[in-house]
């Protein structure tokens, strides 16, 4: 029997590689002569680096950057493997809400800076394609701190240069290109989420992601302004509206502003680490595929990796089950985009502290009974 374990990470608790190890032991325990294919995945968010370099057999790098409020930290990067001159950034890695305390959090100040020094770094190994992913800021300010990295400089009215942070871009009157990296007209730069948000409004950036970056609701209305102005000046400097293009809020307007100056194009997380990873051929022949993530419900059709790797498994007609860390409500939709049956782990009440501190053996466990009912037939071969 191939089964093809192909799940995201349950986020806070494993990672997709751990979550694939004890998927496969909870295989091995009821089929111990299954043929098993590891392939963890991500959706542009946590791991989509890990993943696709790994599954490339790519490099990896670090570099010291500047962090969401300018501290030093250490990032990670990498380029595909086989020759490729693709480069893989998560900005979470210099830009991220875990690289600062709670009590740190503030998205009027934090800023995308770090991220721009790693595009840079990119650029200096003479990498022409840029895949990055969006998940997990502690920003709001629509690139501003990417693209200063780059050279491009933000002005007031009376001429002087804005500090940077979210909530400067309400004083923003002139964008200035004239200084940026000329190397980016020849780069391919592909952002991968699965975030649809507009820069603004009540769907946008602020909005919907500010509060949990740290933003009360008079915050997140003023960080709204400010970026409408941003977006207003970018088009008068740059020529590109970015204020209602979907994907553009995402990462705090992180998106806008790749697509503002560095012609980015935005594209579905999970379709470009399938795509990499070339998941059709390993799925065609499969009996069986396992995806899953830490919660399930309504928000996972849009774009999360259960329904992406369901999807290409209904292409093959292989049966695709999804087990997760826990299931909310909507699940029920799950079936029409081609996921078979759905199953948390959750074997009795417990805290969330308790979840996480047996995670493991609780995917083992599950997986393992999935697979006994499944393969009625095979365990007797």
């Amino acid at each position: 029997m191939k089964i093809v374990i192909a799940p995201d990470s349950f986020k806070g608790s494993l990672s997709a590689i751990e979550v694939c190890q004890f998927m496969k032991e909870g295989v091995l325990q009821a089929i111990p002569h299954a043929n098993v294919t590891e392939m963890p995945m991500a959706d542009g968010g946590e791991g989509t680096l890990e993943c696709l370099i790994n599954g490339t057999n790519g490099t990896f790098f670090e570099e010291v950057v500047k962090g969401p409020l300018g501290q030093p930290v250490q990032a990670k990067w990498g380029i595909l493997g086989g020759g490729s001159k693709t480069a893989v950034i998560e900005m979470a890695q210099a830009s991220g809400l875990t690289l600062i305390s709670k009590k740190e959090r503030n998205p009027r100040r934090t800023n995308t800076y770090g991220t721009g020094q790693l595009i840079k770094c990119a650029l200096d190994k003479g990498c022409t394609r840029i895949i990055i992913g969006l998940g997990g800021s502690a920003t709001n300010d629509g690139g501003m701190g990417m693209a200063a990295a780059l050279g491009v400089r933000f002005y007031n009215k009376n001429g002087e240069s804005l500090p940077l942070g979210g909530i400067t871009l309400a004083e923003l009157d002139v964008v200035d290109v004239d200084e940026l990296d000329p190397r980016v007209k020849n780069l391919e730069f592909i952002i991968a989420s699965d975030v649809t948000n507009p820069l603004c409004g009540p769907t946008g950036a602020s909005t919907i992601f500010g509060p949990q970056k740290g933003a009360s609701s008079k915050d997140a209305k003023e960080l709204d302004d400010a970026l409408r102005n941003f977006a207003e000046k970018v088009h008068e400097s740059v020529g590109k509206d970015i204020l209602h293009i979907p994907g553009s809020g995402a990462a705090g307007g992180l998106g806008g502003g790749l697509i503002a100056f560095l012609n980015a194009k935005v594209s579905s997380g999970i379709e470009i680490i399938m795509n990499t990873l070339g998941f059709e051929e390993y799925i065609k022949d499969a009996d069986l595929v396992l995806t899953g993530e830490g919660r399930t419900d309504e928000q996972t059709i849009y774009g999360k990796v259960p329904v992406g790797v369901a999807r290409v498994a209904k292409k093959y007609n292989v049966p695709a089950i999804c087990i997760s860390g826990s299931l909310g409500e909507g699940t029920d939709q799950l079936y029409e985009q081609g996921i078979t049956a759905v199953f948390s782990i959750i074997d009795a009440p417990n805290s969330l502290e308790e979840i996480f501190s047996k995670t493991g053996s609780l995917l083992k466990s599950a997986t393992s009974n999935v697979i006994r009912l499944v393969g009625l037939n095979e365990r007797d071969r």
